[in-house]
Formats: structure tokens, C-alpha cells, sequence
């Protein structure tokens, strides 16, 4: 269920309220990297207080703890309230953090191309040996080694003749 603002006023004190109002999305980009950090800090510091108070409140109520104040608490509402909102401000701060973090890693990433590349052009050019004066080596194959051919002409045919008639036998199975 939402929250209505009419709520999160009776839930949060003054200060508080100035925290979470600086917790929305143009006021958090405005704001240095070091206001962001000290931000982060103390909507963690109260966010945790808050905590806290609803996790004794809840445990008073139940009869697991000693009552703290005069009379007990009948009901926690407020205090949960109070957490839901400053956890919600908290994570509208972090996302902004995230996005500072996200722009900074790709400039860092761009800038360290940019010097790899001026890196390997410099390399490229320094490097690159003269080419040597005259024709090109070409490689050539072995020279071709001449068989005996072990069946005599006089009998050559015959012996064609004799691989047909035995492939004809073969055929005729």
C-alpha cells in the first residue's frame, strides 16, 4: 500500500523530513559527490534507529520484551511507517549513486581505450621495418619423382580384361 504524504508527515520528524525531501530525484542530481555520501550516511544511521524502535515496538506488543516507556505500545503502525519511508529515500539515493558510479566506469572505460589505441598507433608507426630491395623468394614444390610401372606393356591388357570378367561375375550374383 502507498503511503500518503499526509502519513509519511506524521510518521517523520522535522529533520527527517528535510532528508527525504532531498532524497527525490532532481534534488539527489544536484548535490555533490560528497553531500551524497554524508546523505547516504545519515538516512543509514536513521534508517537502522528506525528499525530498531519497530523491532522492540513488535516485540513489546507480543510480550517478548519489557515495556520501554510509561504505558506499552498498543500498535506499531507509525514506526513502520517511518522505516518504509526512510528505506524507500535510501534506495532513491543508491540508484543515484549507482548511476554516478555506472558514468564514471564508462568514461574511464572510453579514456582507456582512447590510450590503448594512441598506444598501439604509436607502436605501429615506430616499428614497422623497411621492406628489403629485389625480386621475392618463391617457394617451389619438390620435383616430380617418376614411378616404374612393375606390368610390362605386352600384358597390360590382358590384365585389364581379366579385372572386368571378374567384376562381371560379381555383378551377375
Amino acid at each position: 500500500m502507498a503511503i500518503t504524504k499526509k502519513q509519511e508527515l506524521r510518521a517523520l520528524t522535522e529533520s527527517e523530513r528535510e532528508l527525504v525531501a532531498t532524497t527525490g530525484v532532481r534534488a539527489a542530481r544536484s548535490l555533490t559527490d560528497s553531500e551524497l555520501n554524508r546523505l547516504v550516511k545519515r538516512l543509514r544511521t536513521r534508517r537502522d534507529r528506525a528499525r530498531t524502535v519497530a523491532d522492540r515496538q513488535r516485540r513489546e506488543m507480543r510480550g517478548k520484551a519489557r515495556p520501554r516507556g510509561a504505558t506499552p505500545p498498543k500498535a506499531d503502525e507509525g514506526s513502520m511507517v517511518k522505516l518504509e519511508v526512510l528505506s524507500a529515500a535510501l534506495a532513491r539515493i543508491e540508484t543515484e549513486t549507482a548511476r554516478r558510479g555506472e558514468i564514471k566506469a564508462k568514461a574511464e572505460l572510453v579514456a582507456s581505450a582512447k590510450k590503448a589505441l594512441a598506444l598501439k598507433q604509436k607502436a605501429k608507426t615506430a616499428k614497422t621495418p623497411a621492406k628489403a630491395k629485389g625480386p621475392a623468394k618463391v617457394v617451389r614444390g619438390k620435383a616430380r619423382v617418376a614411378v616404374e610401372n612393375h606390368v610390362p606393356g605386352s600384358v597390360r591388357g590382358s590384365v585389364r580384361k581379366q579385372g572386368a570378367r571378374t567384376q562381371a561375375k560379381r555383378d551377375a550374383r
